[in-house]
């Protein structure tokens, strides 16, 4: 799908593309492509000569193929936007083409961050005034976005905080440890991802901003939503600190837990090995044992072996270690 954004009384004009023969006069400052078709992207090379990345291209990690200048002045940008799905969140990458004006954007898949973007071109008037302030426009958003984000994180991670800290259950069981690890996983993937596209954000800017792409009011924005990610920064940090606190005491009560069942079995097992050693006795076959032609013998011996048991159960339990 084509998106073709025209600039009119200080707002984003959205134009159709099939319709765009129509309409030539306007000049197209953004050329938004979702979920591109070999159809959408023949019709943009035909029209504007210029080579779009594919997907394939889009996911390359490499500095010199996210951030360069081509000899014909062009100048093409990769970028990781946040999807914070609450199933499982994940990042769209987006490559943007810089040319004759206009600002190219390919995506596969549509994103919070464009679909506020869009919105606020069309209602807002004087939110840009050229591509230039489009793209510093979807950078500014995206902080907005992962910093609106990085709050839900906190807030489950004080939900999580709650749960393991609380005054009233002492016990947290595998179950409870096994869900609260997930949810706990959760959020360090969404802190991560937030992380690694504020990176991205970063190094788009400071690419913009040595390239001289931008002029002086619109270096101030940029510098601006640096100082943004600086703070954005900091509290992923944080939250990382605080993930990873969280996960060493769930992990503490698991052990926990463990070593109470191990605790009770080596309980059972000193505990029964006296009643063990004086039924061996009694269980000897020999012939001159006074016991065996006495008639409280059975019941002495039962006796015996039950006191056994308790003896040092009732020491265990004096020294606090069934407890």
């Amino acid at each position: 799908m084509i998106n073709l954004f025209t600039l009119h009384n200080g707002r984003l004009q959205q134009i159709q593309h099939e319709r765009y023969q129509e309409q030539s006069e306007q000049k197209i400052i953004w050329v938004d492509i979702t979920d591109p078709t070999p159809e959408d992207y023949q019709w943009v090379m035909q029209r504007y000569q210029i080579e779009l990345p594919t997907d394939n291209e889009m996911k390359d990690i490499e500095a010199s193929a996210r951030f360069y200048e081509a000899e014909n002045g062009t100048i093409h940008l990769r970028s990781e936007f946040l999807i914070d799905d609450d199933e499982l969140a994940h990042t769209l990458p987006v490559a943007f083409v810089l040319t004759n004006n206009t600002l190219f954007s390919v995506h596969f898949g549509d994103s919070p961050v464009f679909r506020l973007v869009r919105m606020r071109g069309r209602s807002l008037p004087g939110s840009v005034s050229d591509y230039r302030d489009v793209l510093l426009d979807i950078y500014a958003t995206d902080a907005e976005y992962s910093a609106d984000a990085l709050e839900e994180v906190y807030t489950a991670l004080e939900k999580v905080s709650a749960r393991v800290l609380q005054q009233d259950k002492q016990i947290i069981t595998d179950a409870d440890a096994n869900e609260i690890l997930r949810n706990i996983a959760h959020e360090e993937n969404v802190n991560g991802f937030i992380r690694r596209g504020m990176m991205d954000t970063r190094r788009a800017l400071s690419f913009l901003m040595r390239g001289r792409v931008l002029n002086q009011e619109q270096q101030d924005e940029a510098r601006q939503i640096l100082r943004d990610i600086e703070s954005l920064d900091g509290h992923t940090s944080f939250l990382f600190d605080k993930i990873n606190f969280l996960m060493d005491a769930v992990i503490g009560f698991i052990n926990v837990n463990q070593n109470r069942i191990v605790k009770i079995f080596s309980v059972a097992s000193v505990a029964l090995l006296p009643p063990t050693l004086i039924a061996s006795i009694y269980g000897m076959n020999f012939r001159s044992m006074p016991e065996l032609d006495w008639t409280l013998g059975y019941p002495y011996a039962i006796g015996l072996m039950a006191a056994s048991v308790i003896a040092p159960l009732w020491y265990f339990y004096r020294r606090g270690w069934l407890r």
